[in-house]
């Protein structure tokens, strides 16, 4: 393997796990995300060349850190002597005492030692989820920030078109600097209103990982265990709160599959041909732990009634004994406190078995009409199994071909081109 090879995965596995790290101390001390950006950008950019020539550091993440954080300051300075030399133009900054540029990065490390998030992709959810942002923007930041997914894979996994979303992206920045909202961690109290949006975030993180938006890979694991951590810190950070306890549950059952959900020859398997003897009972039972814990806190909420409903799943013997009746009344619980229509699209797998899938049909043609899960692969892709499932083959070819259409995840796409090819067996 050559110096250029080297170079190029550890680069490339640096982005993929410590993309969040360096953005967040770096927006500390550039006080401004493009610019936080462009110098993180520019940190990757040249560790390709720089661990080509002098080989890969030990520790990564300082090294793109401290290169990040030096270019901030590097414009920073360059701006502060522009305003210096054309004080007629630009309108003089209000003179404050301040410790150096140089003494910065040392200061904020102190004030991360004391900070009452402990993760520092934590500390940076936190900030992004800033409730003068709306919450579809605070969801895009993070998705685009914590995760360093590609605008692309923000908008498939938020449902929208890529345009709308770096529109989306775009206004947020704007809205932050024009309201000039602070780069810093919120103080404990502030905590609690941010959490709703802290939750979400931490949720679409984990399913951008379970089902990669695109790539070779049914799964992104860095992802999902980022997302597994964070929801961890969360209950430390944040121990008596039952929707903490409720996504964690929830994350810990949904990940439990994690090794039975592909095949030796990486083909996906559908939850029915799953071994479960396989699945990971620690998770499980620690999974049904935090339930039963976060159910006597009271009145449940979204991601406890998620949870229940994993759970019910992955208690089943097997596929055809799982509580069919019971799923679909906690999805009515869910669906009057969440009206989502990918919450009502799922509870149409729980109906087709409970009462028929032209049932179900009907109801998946029904959010069909409603539009807003056009770009949703997962309803022509259900709406294909069940139209199979009563015999409209030729109806049921031209729905998956639509789910086709709509998938960039390479496994999803072998998995739908299997089942349109070979309708019959689906192998």
């Amino acid at each position: 393997m050559t110096a250029a090879t080297d170079a190029a995965g550890a680069v490339a596995e640096a982005h993929r796990r410590e993309w969040a790290f360096v953005l967040a101390a770096t927006v500390r001390v550039a006080r401004d995300l493009d610019l936080a950006e462009e110098c993180v950008q520019e940190a990757y950019a040249g560790a390709l060349s720089a661990w080509e020539r002098n080989g890969v550091p030990g520790n990564p993440a300082a090294w793109l850190t401290t290169v990040a954080k030096r270019r901030a300051m590097d414009a920073i300075r360059r701006e502060r002597t522009l305003r210096s030399v054309l004080p007629l133009l630009v309108e003089q900054e209000e003179a404050v005492d301040q410790p150096a540029l140089d003494e910065l990065v040392e200061q904020e490390e102190v004030v991360d030692a004391q900070s009452v998030v402990p993760d520092e992709r934590l500390r940076l959810i936190f900030t992004c989820c800033h409730p003068a942002l709306a919450q579809e923007a605070q969801l895009a930041l993070t998705l685009r920030l914590v995760c360093g997914l590609p605008t692309p894979d923000v908008a498939r996994a938020m449902l929208v078109s890529e345009q709308t979303m770096a529109a989306r992206i775009t206004r947020a920045k704007k809205k932050i600097s024009a309201a000039r909202i602070p780069y810093r961690v919120p103080r404990p109290a502030e905590l609690p209103d941010r959490l709703t949006a802290v939750l979400g975030a931490v949720h679409l993180l984990f399913t951008a990982g379970h089902t990669a938006p695109s790539g070779p890979t049914l799964m992104r694991t860095d992802l999902v265990d980022r997302a597994l951590h964070l929801a961890r810190t969360l209950r430390d950070l944040m121990p008596d709160e039952p929707e903490v306890r409720g996504l964690l549950a929830l994350l810990l059952v949904t990940d439990a599959r994690r090794a039975t959900r592909t095949g030796v020859d990486g083909r996906l398997l559908r939850l029915e041909e799953q071994d479960r003897s396989l699945w990971d009972r620690a998770a499980l039972a620690e999974a049904h732990e935090l339930l039963v814990a976060a159910r006597s806190g009271g009145r449940a909420g979204r991601y406890l009634l998620q949870a229940a409903i994993a759970s019910l799943y992955a208690e089943a013997p097997t596929y055809e004994e799982t509580d069919w009746p019971q799923i679909v009344a906690l999805y009515d619980r869910l669906l009057s406190l969440w009206p989502s229509p990918v919450v009502a699209l799922n509870r149409t797998v729980p109906v087709s078995m409970a009462h028929g899938p032209a049932v179900a049909l009907v109801q998946v043609e029904a959010l069909e009409q409603d539009g807003r899960l056009s770009r949703y692969q997962y309803l022509p892709a259900l709406k294909a199994d069940l139209l199979q499932r009563i015999g409209r083959t030729d109806e049921a070819a031209a729905a998956y071909r639509l789910a086709l259409e709509l998938t960039s995840n390479e496994a999803e796409r072998a998995f739908l081109t299997t089942r349109l090819t070979h309708p019959q067996t689906g192998k």
